[in-house]
């Protein structure tokens, strides 16, 4: 089972939208946390992805160092600070 899911919202089938609707309907995926990374700054897009259950949300850096960067910043953060919830399966030992 997957601690982390870094979702785009331009997908060849589906929305990125739609599959993150389709995870928080599923019982045993519901508090898997869902970061959006994608290149859209649309408001739209933003608020729809919140609204839908995201956990957060943030823009692709153009420079391949910068995204480099962003994706030590989120293993720091989500891996190391924040304190997750148990998702079904998991064990909750450290």
């Amino acid at each position: 089972m997957p601690i982390l899911v870094l979702l785009d919202l331009k997908l060849p089938r589906k929305s990125g939208h739609e599959v993150l609707e389709w995870i928080h309907q599923q019982p045993t995926l519901k508090r898997l946390t869902v970061v959006v990374l994608t290149s859209s700054q649309q408001s739209s897009d933003i608020n729809k992805a919140y609204d839908l259950g995201a956990n957060s949300y943030l823009v692709k850096p153009v420079s391949f160092y910068a995204l480099v960067d962003m994706v030590k910043s989120l293993d720091f953060y989500w891996f190391i600070l924040n304190e997750k919830p148990i998702v079904e399966g998991e064990s909750n030992e450290r």
